[in-house]
């Protein structure tokens, strides 16, 4: 008999929903280690280390100000220093994807940075988006598109996004033609390399041969979610989580393929309804992005397990100042840090 699953009926109760952290801007990406701690994404060109008695400190080689004193929206989230993605090198360091100065970059806990790649096959190397390592001490990498101003990029008709594998100081082409590549995250056997496609508005899949090369391409659940997608992550009962950016929500894939909505923060809201049209007729404007978002977080980006049980799950954002969080009645899948 199938053992149940243990997201079967659970929905997130607003009330329920604590905040840590305060005065952080633009928390895309939350990596949390056993002893409580949160490492925070940070658009002054770092990230904010929120202890685990809730005092934080900003870890920047120096201190970026252009995401606080832009001057209109747009520009505030396509310039400047933007870490985005991050992952714990295995000597503790973080490994930074900044998307504003499109580099894989690697930052020390006390702030010295240094570049690893910023070319590939001797050519910029696109909007750098995420990064995750794996077990084996490889380095993956998404590239959302080649596309300067990646506002430009949310199209249906544009797919030049890629993932890239970083081994041996050299990085590599391991699977390309995506529709704005965002989020990646292995399995539990690292099988199969799941790729969040938010132009596609839709979660692909590749299998991962020992030498890095991704075949088998194929999609994981549904093929429209009707949103755009961001960020993924597992728990430890095979159900892939995320967010829906934008229309915030946050949901979940079964094993099965079968699309669950955990906590919705749109509400079918007319500006997440108009953005969606838009898109459909290659409409989309920042204009259109930027009326969107709920009230929890604006544009919900991430979704991280952590706590000493693996049962809290936090949210990152692209436009809140502090981290939402609640209990999950499932673990998260170890990362491979943890």
């Amino acid at each position: 008999m199938a053992t149940p699953n243990p997201i079967d009926g659970f929905t997130v109760d607003p009330a329920a929903i604590a905040y840590v952290g305060e005065g952080l801007q633009r928390p895309e990406c939350i990596l949390a280690e056993r002893d409580g701690s949160l490492w925070s994404a940070d658009a002054r060109g770092g990230v904010v280390h929120i202890r685990p008695d809730g005092t934080q400190k900003l870890i920047a080689q120096s201190e970026a100000t252009h995401f606080a004193s832009a001057t209109d929206e747009e520009t505030r989230f396509v310039s400047g220093t933007l870490p985005n993605g991050l992952a714990f090198a295995s000597n503790g360091d973080i490994l930074i994807s900044n998307f504003g100065t499109d580099r894989l970059e690697i930052m020390t806990r006390d702030g010295q940075s240094r570049v690893l790649a910023d070319t590939i096959d001797g050519t910029p190397i696109g909007k750098v988006n995420f990064v995750l390592r794996d077990s084996r001490d490889r380095i993956w990498l998404t590239i959302s598109t080649r596309i300067r101003n990646w506002m430009q990029a949310m199209s249906p008709n544009v797919s030049d996004g890629y993932v890239a594998l970083y081994e041996n100081d050299h990085l590599r082409i391991v699977a390309d033609g995506f529709c704005f590549t965002n989020e990646i995250r292995f399995d539990a056997n690292e099988e199969w390399l799941y790729v969040v496609e938010t132009g596609g508005k839709r979660v692909t899949r590749l299998r991962a041969l020992p030498n890095g090369d991704l075949v088998d391409r194929e999609t994981f659940g549904p093929s429209d979610h009707g949103a755009f997608i961001d960020g993924i992550a597992f728990d430890a009962h095979g159900n892939l989580w995320g967010t829906h950016v934008m229309t915030d929500r946050i949901f979940a894939i079964t094993p099965d393929g079968d699309l669950r909505i955990i906590l919705d923060d749109d509400h079918g809201s007319p500006a997440g309804k108009v953005l969606m049209a838009a898109l459909e007729k290659d409409a989309v404007t920042p204009e259109l992005m930027l009326a969107c978002g709920g009230t929890i977080a604006p544009w919900f980006a991430s979704v991280t397990f952590g706590g000493p049980d693996l049962r809290t799950v936090y949210v990152g954002s692209l436009r809140g100042t502090r981290i939402p969080f609640f209990r999950s009645p499932v673990a998260g899948l170890p990362m491979v840090h943890w």
